[in-house]
């Protein structure tokens, strides 16, 4: 058969810029396609991005790359009607090495396909692929606008959807219990106003993880992170739970920006952007049948995040994918065999890195989160109003802390066996 490329890269996203350039600067003829006029404009997501592992691919990544602001600072909130309980981490061990950054992948993307183009990678912006080509049960190229291109080895890096892998019946459509709905908002209320209102210095950023009335009971979780001059915020909320609730996603979103305890870090804001976006919540159970003859899945497409309460990740786990794709597809072009068993050693590879070790550590979180009685609905509560008895100094006499969350505790009709099921699964899962 004749090749028009040794491999053909569909989607420049994160993973999808990664493998193509890892394997350009190999010396493979690569082709990167991508749906949007350029790559990132149909990517309305950003986020906290663990950027050690891109730096394996470009070490200058943090000095380089567009990135926003160096997260120095973690929050967690449980969120109330009318009280927030913080757990808020604060540590400069985390810029010295940076640890992680927060992005805006309309800015990030073109930058990591440009370093792709930089690298001998074909990029062809403006695309939409059509079908996967396929002889018998090998996979040979793409066909998009009429035009059929033939690769040694395919790469689909094009999102949680993943069409083309649902159209050529390698993968089913998603069942609602794995894929969660992102909303979000970015809100510029100016440089000086993100420092002062988050307590920053310089280019340090401030990231929050926010359970309870954050989601209207709803499992899920909000966030909110800080970018340059301006503060993206909103919720990923579990779809099969948002449908069975009736629930507007984006009332849940407004509910959670006009909460009053986040709605003064926004004042006087300017919304920039707003949208909303799928995300993969099943775990580990989304890396079946991510590898055929002639063909691998990576990143957002093979169901790589993680969100496990504390931290929500996809584009480290995108990156660290395409990186052991990459050594997988040049190993296989070096045996000029691409079957479905040479390229099985992208699997061993990820799974040998903290990519897999991660995604099975985590493999109860997904099933917590989604279904654990307690956590969305009244343990924030529970816990403001041991706060609240402890600082209320009402004039009565006051009693020792365990005391008080004893009352706090009665008060709220949860059962102790409740509460420590709850502990201790969180414990398993998280």
């Amino acid at each position: 058969m004749n090749y028009d490329f040794d491999v053909i890269v569909v989607g420049a996203g994160v993973a999808g810029s990664v493998a193509a350039t890892q394997l350009a600067r190999a010396g493979h003829e690569v082709l990167l396609i991508e749906r949007g006029v350029e790559a990132g404009s149909k990517n309305l997501s950003g986020g906290v991005f663990y950027s050690r592992v891109i730096e394996e691919v470009f070490p200058d990544f943090v000095t380089q790359a567009p990135i926003e602001r160096v997260i120095t600072r973690n929050t967690l909130s449980f969120l109330n009607e009318r009280s927030a309980v913080n757990i808020d981490y604060w540590d400069q061990q985390l810029a010295e090495p940076v640890n992680a950054v927060s992005v805006l992948r309309s800015h990030l993307d073109p930058w990591l396909a440009e370093q792709a183009e930089e690298a001998g990678v074909a990029l062809i912006p403006g695309v939409k692929v059509d079908r996967l080509l396929r002889e018998g049960t090998h996979f040979t190229g793409i066909e998009a606008a009429g035009e059929q291109m033939r690769a040694k080895v395919t790469i689909v890096a094009e999102g949680v959807n993943s069409f083309l892998a649902q159209e050529s019946g390698i993968r089913p459509k998603w069942p609602v219990k794995h894929l969660g709905l992102g909303v979000k908002s970015v809100i510029r209320i100016g440089e000086e106003a993100v420092r002062e209102r988050f307590n920053l210095q310089n280019n340090e950023g401030a990231a929050y993880a926010i359970v309870g009335d954050a989601t209207m009971g709803i499992p899920g979780g909000g966030f909110l992170y800080t970018n340059k001059d301006s503060v993206s915020i909103g919720v990923v909320l579990m779809l099969e739970k948002l449908t069975e609730s009736g629930l507007a996603s984006s009332d849940i979103h407004d509910h959670l920006v006009a909460h009053p305890y986040f709605a003064p870090f926004l004042k006087d804001g300017e919304l920039l952007e707003y949208g909303c976006h799928l995300v993969a919540e099943g775990g580990e159970p989304m890396q079946a049948d991510i590898v055929h003859d002639g063909l691998v899945l990576i990143g957002d497409a093979a169901g790589f995040t993680l969100n496990t309460g504390l931290t929500v990740r996809g584009m480290d786990l995108a990156a660290g994918s395409a990186i052991s794709a990459a050594r997988a597809v040049d190993d296989a072009l070096g045996a000029s065999d691409y079957s479905r068993l040479q390229l099985n050693s992208y699997i061993r590879d990820y799974q040998s890195t903290f990519v897999g070790k991660d995604m099975h550590t985590y493999r109860h979180a997904p099933d917590f989160l989604e279904n654990d009685p307690l956590m969305f609905t009244k343990v924030g509560p529970l816990l403001a109003d041991i706060f609240y008895r402890a600082y209320d100094h009402d004039l009565t006499p006051r009693k020792h802390l365990a005391a008080v969350a004893k009352d706090a505790l009665a008060a709220s009709g949860i059962k102790i066996r409740d509460l420590v099921r709850t502990g201790i699964n969180a414990i398993r899962a998280l």
